[in-house]
């Protein structure tokens, strides 16, 4: 069994961060998204990966590599445009070739993994197996309708769902998908649909069978989403300071500080991770917020948030909260009169000032 990363897309609701990244390297817990995807493939014993890429191919290439840190081999696979997640399909067929595979969307974290889903593929061996977990908002989704746990339809984004039971974003499918992607019409948005070539093996009787999971998942394609992301992952962090704390400085609760990092005279409340090289200096640091490395922070008080690499937050009066802040970022207070406020902010920025 191999597997297909999604790694392309524009990240539209993600700007401004992603007129300079991508969006699967958006880190939640100090971790870039693709990463996680990784790791779960890897978990579930697959440790062929086609990850496919755009605009941002040569940053994806850069972080990911040949996958070797993960004992994994990487293929790269150049998408021209996002044309749709069956398109990716259909461009990955000779990466692919004999092979059953998994199709993992590279800006989703499922928090348990996949692999009992690859394994009910394995022991089953339906012609597709997708992965579904119950949403208080189905609307919002891509949602199927079950019959005895085999899938009858998928819709997306209904007015009136037939279920709670929304498409995460993880596939798995036999050679037939081929056949499907290579037979479907583009959608009203000139995309080729990934729900649409299920709804073809479905109408055309080949069995698509549903797995439920019981953990969270999160779709991080929005600030709110990655926020959220990064709560949840947080949660589960266990205690592990090795960079130097001074006596005048507190910890509460569970933290991750890393080698080089420096916590002066502040409080850490977790849970928190703060990147290799940050300084904390006469500060607060609240629970979920993910510090990334080389971050200085200097008389300010930082929660829920995430702070990327080489950012300066420094001496601001006004707790930063439930914010995402980007790559070498300043954000100061100046002391000089007449008081006014001062931006330099990109296309699709937001500000909130009180």
């Amino acid at each position: 069994m191999k597997a297909l990363i999604l790694s392309g897309g524009t990240g539209s609701r993600l700007r401004p961060l992603t007129y300079t990244g991508a969006k699967q390297l958006i880190p939640v817990a100090n971790k870039p998204i693709l990463f996680y995807a990784i790791e779960a493939i890897r978990d579930a014993g697959i440790h062929e990966i086609g990850i496919i890429v755009g605009d941002t191919r040569e940053e994806v290439k850069r972080a990911v590599g040949d996958g070797s840190p993960w004992g994994v081999k990487v293929t790269y696979i150049e998408q021209d445009a996002p044309r749709g997640l069956a398109h990716a399909v259909k461009i990955s067929q000779d990466f692919v070739g004999d092979d059953d595979f998994l199709m993992f969307l590279g800006d989703n974290l499922v928090r348990d993994g996949v692999s009992a889903f690859v394994e009910q593929f394995r022991t089953r061996k339906p012609n597709s197996l997708i992965l579904l977990s119950r949403v208080p908002d189905p609307q919002r989704f891509g949602v199927a309708e079950l019959e005895n746990g085999r899938v009858v339809r998928l819709i997306e984004k209904p007015d009136v769902p037939p279920s709670d039971l929304a498409l995460v974003g993880v596939y798995l499918f036999d050679q037939n998908i081929f056949t499907a992607v290579h037979a479907i019409k583009p959608s009203r948005r000139n995309e080729l649909e990934i729900t649409d070539a299920i709804q073809y093996l479905v109408d055309h009787e080949f069995v698509v069978d549903s797995h439920v999971i019981d953990g969270w998942w999160k779709d991080t394609g929005k600030p709110e989403d990655v926020l959220e992301a990064n709560r949840m992952m947080l949660e589960y962090i266990d205690s592990d300071v090795r960079g130097t704390v001074d006596e005048e400085s507190q910890i509460f609760g569970r933290a991750v500080i890393a080698p080089d990092a420096k916590i002066i005279n502040s409080i850490i409340r977790g849970p928190v991770m703060i990147g290799q090289g940050a300084s904390i200096v006469d500060s607060y640091i609240g629970p979920f917020t993910a510090i990334s490395e080389r971050v200085q922070v200097i008389g300010s008080e930082v929660e829920n948030s995430i702070v990327l690499q080489d950012t300066i937050i420094d001496q601001i009066p006004t707790r930063i909260d439930s914010s995402l802040i980007g790559k070498n970022v300043r954000i100061s207070r100046i002391a000089d009169r007449p008081k006014a406020l001062h931006f330099v902010l990109g296309d699709n920025s937001r500000a909130d000032v009180q």
